[in-house]
């Protein structure tokens, strides 16, 4: 992706959002407490697909859970194949899927 994305973290509404070329795509992530997260959901919009959109939200939204030292469960589909891809792990290892 060439363009700068600006991801907004809502964390009132537990999301990752961007905004371009009047489309919206988001993360959304429930916080289970006990510092555990569940990134349940990514949406790209069929006229930004391809632009790796899904993959800066997944990143934005992992770098957030390891900065604020959260373990991160995967039920996002995207999401999981994403962190398989990069080799990243999940904190609760047995609970991904």
């Amino acid at each position: 992706m060439s363009e700068a994305l600006s991801i907004q973290h809502d964390q009132a509404a537990h999301q990752f959002v961007v905004d371009v070329d009047g489309y919206r795509a988001y993360l959304t992530y429930m916080d289970l407490g006990k510092q555990t997260l569940d990134f349940y959901r990514t949406f790209v919009p069929d006229a930004l697909r391809g632009r790796g959109i899904a993959a800066a939200l997944t990143e934005q939204a992992l770098a957030f859970a390891e900065q604020g030292g959260y373990s991160v469960i995967a039920s996002c589909s995207y999401v999981e194949r994403y962190m398989e891809r990069h080799q990243r792990r999940s904190g609760t290892e047995d609970v991904i899927g």
